[in-house]
């Protein structure tokens, strides 16, 4: 698979390279734009196949490139390799004017507070906001703040103001979400995460098992989420299950919840009376409001 890019660098004061927009990427014989952007100063171009994409990110726009292919759905999340990311990135203010170095912006505060004109520092970090540099589309964003660059969103996928969708994670289909994606977990089409529930990614912490959601799911509100969840499964409401969470099945046998890792049908409850961990059967089907979803 052949891959041609074309980016624009945005640079510092000093002439180092801030980050990379790729606006026209041509995938095979898919394209981000239907017509290829002229060339213009700061221009990168990267020709490559996606057998590269397996070695380690050399630099800033070999970073930048493989965070777009994610966000324009070229490639699926955990596909391709992202080691070296964290080293290469640089920290950076994004504000209203213009990314800079953090040193740079805490400089200007003063210079814009005698203008009478406020600098709004949006983040400090090695990521930007996905709609930045792309809106996906028939997605809905209820804070943009909360989406980092190299998002997989599909169409259909409803992210509301709580909903927060890291780098390398996203949706496979259209989804309600209402809590926290992190790092290298994916959802699957038609599937809800209720307020304020949590998903364990695998940047810290140890832990190295791919956590990811099925179809039809429900993560009810505060719940959280440390097993890969089979299809048409329901974690109740405050009920967090980890790897190593003892679980009650219906003939009374106890298994770790890592041994019922994406198993499909079951309901996970916390018994109100005993305080354990039951798995049962799951007899509902979520069903997502297709009115809700249709982002056009």
């Amino acid at each position: 698979m052949k891959i041609e890019a074309l980016g624009i660098a945005v640079k510092s004061s000093n002439n180092k390279t801030l980050y990379v927009y790729f606006p026209y990427i041509k995938f095979g014989e898919k394209e981000s734009l239907k017509d290829k952007p002229k060339s213009s100063r700061n221009c990168i171009e990267i020709s490559c196949t996606l057998n590269q994409l397996e070695k380690p990110i050399k630099d800033i726009a070999d970073a930048y490139l493989r965070l777009h292919l994610l966000s324009y759905k070229f490639v699926l999340p955990n596909t391709i390799n992202l080691e070296g990311l964290f080293e290469i990135l640089p920290n950076i203010a994004w504000t209203n004017v213009g990314a800079m170095y953090p040193e740079e912006a805490e400089a200007k505060i003063l210079e814009f507070h005698d203008k009478k004109i406020p600098l709004l520092i949006r983040s400090v970090d090695k990521f930007p906001m996905l709609t930045d540099f792309i809106i996906p589309k028939g997605v809905r964003i209820a804070d943009t703040s909360r989406v980092r660059l190299g998002a997989y969103l599909s169409e259909g996928t409803t992210i509301m103001h709580e909903g927060f969708v890291n780098f390398n994670s996203g949706t496979l289909g259209p989804c309600m979400i209402e809590g926290r994606i992190s790092a290298g977990v994916v959802i699957g089409a038609n599937s809800d995460l209720g307020g304020g529930c949590s998903t364990m990614g695998t940047l810290s912490g140890g832990n190295n098992i791919k956590i990811s959601v099925g179809e039809n799911c429900l993560l009810g509100a505060n719940s959280g989420l440390g097993i890969p969840l089979g299809n048409n499964c329901i974690i109740e409401a405050g009920l967090y299950i980890t790897a190593g969470t003892k679980v009650i099945l219906a003939d009374n046998k106890i298994v770790k919840a890592s041994e019922l890792s994406n198993v499909d049908n079951l309901l996970f409850i916390r018994n109100s009376i005993t305080g354990k961990v039951e798995a049962k059967e799951n007899p509902s089907t979520i069903s997502l409001n297709s009115k809700l979803h249709k982002n056009i």
